[in-house]
């Protein structure tokens, strides 16, 4: 049952990371629009992601159960050491949230709509940087157990350039996730051509961005790229997602939509699954040398065989439904532009 809950776990991280990514990237992409294209995209935005955006929530409080229940050593390690960014990236989901309802739904458009845009594009930065500062952090070995002072024990874990180097990275993750998700959304040749360009320039941005990963690893000692070089699986499955960037590169302007998504997303799964492959089963790096994994921090008895249960159990109302709501949101696409 524990494998059970373990596969539950990494499948909601996957997701959310894959479908919030490219909610989050939507607002990223909004910053870096010019004003005479800003509604335009916005309004593609909406189309897109307006019905379904708030049930990409859902994998995150999923895997925030399997942890509370499952492993709550971890979640105890990371809710004690990590609240800071935790507590901000929190603030950044429900900021975000607040001004895309607002900004959408508001029957008065006044001079607020621009406090809306700012909270709502801002928001969609902050929040994946924060959640990508976290793995870092939970990985990059500085959380410290025994830590008396407060800066050793809730500042100096997440603020360092290796832990900022992987939030930057989720950010630009995220932008490109957007950028080619909404390629397909596009109707009007000169958006879409607009998106394929930013689309192109995520790409470089999140290639560069997984260098500085590397390169603040070195920086900051943090056991990474030594260890890649010589696991041929992770370098393999890294060099797999880099075949899969070059394709989608070359097949954004001609290629399906769901082509490039596919391409997208399995470039996303494969750099998360090198990661996972390099770390696991450890979930959190202490500073000490006793990790935290999934096998020495799982709850004993009951509680992993009743929540793999319920896992099991909740995926069969869940997975269909959320699958019924994209089905039914594309049907009602058409039937607007046929309109």
């Amino acid at each position: 049952m524990l494998y059970v809950v373990i596969i539950f776990l990494c499948l909601a991280l996957l997701m959310y990371v894959i479908l919030g990514g490219a909610d989050f990237g939507a607002g990223i992409l909004e910053i870096f629009t010019p004003a005479r294209m800003r509604s335009q995209l916005q309004d593609t935005t909406y189309k897109t992601i307006g019905p379904i955006w708030e049930a990409n929530h859902m994998w995150l409080i999923i895997a925030i159960v399997i942890l509370f229940v499952g492993f709550p050593s971890i979640y105890t390690m990371l809710s004690v050491h990590l609240h800071i960014p935790l507590a901000l990236m929190l603030i950044g989901i429900i900021g975000r949230g607040t001004a895309f309802v607002f900004r959408h739904y508001d029957a008065y458009q006044d001079e607020m709509q621009k406090v809306y845009d700012l909270i709502f594009t801002y928001s969609s930065f902050v929040t994946p940087f924060f959640l990508g500062l976290i793995f870092g952090a939970s990985i990059g070995g500085e959380i410290d157990p025994e830590a008396l002072g407060f800066y050793e024990a809730y500042i100096q874990p997440w603020f360092n350039l290796f832990s900022v180097s992987v939030g930057i990275f989720t950010v630009a993750i995220c932008g490109f996730l957007a950028s080619v998700f909404l390629v397909g959304e596009a109707k009007k040749p000169d958006v879409r051509l607009f998106l394929v360009r930013k689309a192109k320039l995520f790409i470089l941005f999140t290639v560069l961005a997984g260098g500085l990963v590397f390169a603040a690893s070195i920086i900051d000692d943090v056991p990474l790229v030594g260890l890649l070089l010589k696991e041929w699986m992770t370098l393999g499955i890294l060099v797999l997602a880099t075949l899969a960037m070059i394709a989608l590169w070359l097949k954004l302007k001609e290629g399906s939509k769901t082509l490039v998504r596919l391409l997208s997303g399995f470039v996303v799964t494969a750099i998360l699954a090198a990661f996972g492959y390099h770390y696991f089963p450890d979930i959190i790096i202490t500073k000490s040398g006793e990790n935290l994994s999934v096998f020495n921090s799982a709850a004993n008895g009951k509680p992993i065989e009743t929540l793999a249960w319920a896992l099991m159990i909740g995926s069969v109302f869940i997975l269909p439904s959320l699958i019924y709501l994209l089905y039914s949101f594309q049907g009602s696409k058409e039937v607007e532009e046929i309109v």
